[in-house]
């Protein structure tokens, strides 16, 4: 199969997943877990962000083993469908848990979630092998872009779901459409295979995955990088987790109105990841993710402080466009750290940064609000990571970069 073909499967694979992005993790559970699930709010928030803190932590954990397994073992591809699988089962059975049902929802959300962002791992490591290093950061874009279309998608199927009073559907469809759209990657992506057997990769895998992370954190430059990654993504995992709770429970925003921000935020980060795309590979990746972070910083302490819901839809849609471009400039920026032949391992630690910093966040920002009866208090939280990512991705730049 040419580069084309495996370029449009790779990023139809971010379209699929990206439903459960948004119906699951974002809008629309969220919001059912609080009303129909648990007994209370704070108890919602606390759930909530203690079950999406412990799966990030066990993707934090497993990443980069698994990443040095699917170099060595070269079996990047049955990987990525297993985990697939995994999410579409869970994903698919949450219509089970009904009032009170909190500690069956909670277990469905760890190992959908688990398996949905640890998949990421095999799917990211992909991008050098389909992408030449200079159309790393528009093919980086063109996923995130069209992923974010995905959620769009995906959202507009499930509210009509739910208006004809299907809401049990809801799930089923999320996991369908998350398999179905999977399948161009699973056929077409490359797959290579060695004499290591998968016993022998994988001990092999297990084996060099210290030696690994210390060569990733010797190095200074991407020492400062995954640090500095470690801490903005705090900030941007916790907005995704709780936009919709913070947005309806701070601001007052009634279902209507959150499902069409939601949609206007996707709609904007879409036109960010690609808008700004090809400027990744001419103006330098880390240039626009340092334009990305202080837009951020601004956000976060307008957001701090505004009371007015007529307000918050600016912030929202200049958040959201500056959503897409950093996640997508991050990932092409941090693909120039990874020595020959350690894609799958690197992309682990990749995770391992990104996702770690997801136990952090959401927990935070879930006690806070729950301890404090105020959400607006976890955004200071926000704010500090944002800046703390700032300065140190000041001593990720090369001389190359203007």
């Amino acid at each position: 199969m040419n580069k084309k073909g495996q370029i449009i499967s790779w990023c139809l694979y971010d379209f699929a997943n990206s439903s459960y992005s948004a119906v699951v993790a974002a809008v629309i559970f969220p919001v059912y877990f609080s009303k129909e699930i648990a007994p209370s709010q704070s108890q919602a928030d606390l759930w909530w962000g203690w079950a999406i803190s412990l799966s990030m932590a066990l993707v934090a954990v497993s990443s980069p083993i698994m990443g040095g397994i699917s170099d060595y073992s070269q079996r990047r591809k049955p990987l990525l469908i297993i985990y697939t699988l995994v999410a579409v089962t869970a994903t698919s059975l949450l219509f089970i848990p009904q009032k009170g049902m909190v500690l069956l929802a909670f277990v469905l959300i760890i190992i959908a979630n688990f398996a949905t962002e640890g998949a990421f791992v095999f799917y990211n490591a992909y991008l050098r092998d389909i992408a030449e290093k200079g159309r790393q950061g528009r093919i980086s874009g063109w996923g995130f872009g069209l992923g974010y279309v995905g959620s769009v998608v995906s959202l507009l199927v499930a509210i009509m779901l739910i208006r004809q009073g299907n809401t049990a559907l809801v799930w089923p469809f999320v996991g369908g459409f998350f398999l179905i759209f999977s399948l161009p990657a699973f056929f077409v992506l490359p797959s290579q295979r060695t004499g290591e057997s998968l016993r022998r990769g994988a001990a092999k895998g297990i084996r060099v995955i210290i030696s690994t992370l210390k060569e990733a954190f010797t190095a200074p430059r991407t020492r400062r990088f995954l640090l500095s990654y470690f801490l903005y993504k705090d900030a941007i995992n916790t907005i995704i987790v709780f936009s919709s709770l913070y947005a309806s429970s701070t601001l007052s925003f009634g279902t209507e109105e959150l499902i069409l921000l939601y949609l206007i935020i996707q709609v904007m980060a879409s036109m960010g990841s690609i808008a700004f795309s090809v400027p990744t590979d001419k103006w330098g990746a880390w240039n626009v993710v340092m334009l990305s972070i202080i837009i951020w910083i601004l956000l976060s302490t307008w957001t701090y402080f505004l009371k007015e819901k007529e307000t918050f839809w600016i912030v929202a849609s200049v958040g959201g466009f500056f959503l897409g471009t950093i996640q997508s400039a991050s990932r092409a920026l941090f693909c120039r750290f990874i020595p020959e032949g350690k894609d799958g391992e690197y992309f682990g630690i990749y995770a391992l940064a990104g996702k770690s910093s997801s136990v952090i966040g959401p927990a935070l920002f879930g006690l806070i609000s729950s301890l404090t009866g105020n959400q607006r208090n976890g955004i200071l939280f926000v704010m500090l990571m944002f800046f703390l990512g700032a300065i140190l991705m000041l001593g990720v730049r090369d001389e190359k970069e203007v």
